[in-house]
């Protein structure tokens, strides 16, 4: 018998949407928080060094980045 939202499972898609949101809210949905709380500091110096034109290479980088490990993790999750 198959177990459907039990305790544990990720959605995906859900994990993606919210790092898209905010770059780190996706990992902390998935339970990583210490990675999630990194990723939003990185990210927010990213913004900052926008200024110094460094910024518009990192900052879009950091963003997909952080949706792809949300939604790569919340798939590892769900599979065990």
């Amino acid at each position: 018998m198959r177990q459907i939202g039990y305790i544990g499972q990720k959605n995906p898609g859900v994990a993606a949407v919210l790092s898209a949101l905010w770059v780190g809210l996706g990992q902390i949905y998935n339970g990583e928080i210490g990675k999630g709380l990194v990723l939003m500091v990185v990210y927010i110096i990213s913004w900052v060094l926008i200024f110094v034109f460094i910024g518009l290479v990192t900052t879009p980088i950091i963003w997909i980045y952080g949706i792809y490990d949300a939604y790569n993790t919340a798939k590892e999750i769900n599979t065990g």
